[in-house]
């Protein structure tokens, strides 16, 4: 299998990556407002760049203990025409990597093993790949 370029990152101190393909950008969130009977892990709505978008409390979604500072560093994607802002703990850098898979037996969790496609090593580092888009649909799906 061929490297595939990732976008690194870190959410609740496990190394991830995501497609590059499936990101549109990387950004600092600034100002949340919250939204009204929206699904737990929907921390609010940000404006970026003249367009709503939706914010994504990712360690609620996945039942992580939430970071002792509010993060805003986010990976902003587009789920079914619609911009999502996911947010993580830190983003690290873009790289090609070579995705296997899950080795069997390993015990990801209910949350992570529905989002996970996928396992990568990066400078002697385990990284989850995971599917950003049915992470966003977790919330769809529930709401």
């Amino acid at each position: 299998m061929s490297a595939v370029l990732h976008l690194l990152a870190h959410v609740g101190g496990r190394a991830i990556a995501v497609p590059a393909d499936a990101v549109e950008s990387v950004v600092d969130i600034t100002k949340v407002v919250r939204a009204p009977r929206a699904h737990p892990a929907v921390r609010g709505l940000a404006t970026l760049r003249s367009r709503v978008v939706t914010v994504v409390d990712t360690w609620r979604l996945l039942d992580l203990p939430a970071p002792d500072d509010e993060s805003c560093r986010a990976i902003i994607t587009v789920v079914d025409g619609h911009h999502h802002a996911v947010l993580v703990d830190t983003l690290e850098d873009v790289a090609p990597l070579d995705v296997q898979p899950l080795p069997p037996g390993l015990s990801l969790g209910w949350r992570w093993a529905a989002v996970a496609t996928g396992s990568a090593d990066r400078d002697g580092e385990p990284v989850l790949v995971i599917d950003i888009a049915r992470l966003v649909e977790t919330i769809v799906a529930a709401g």
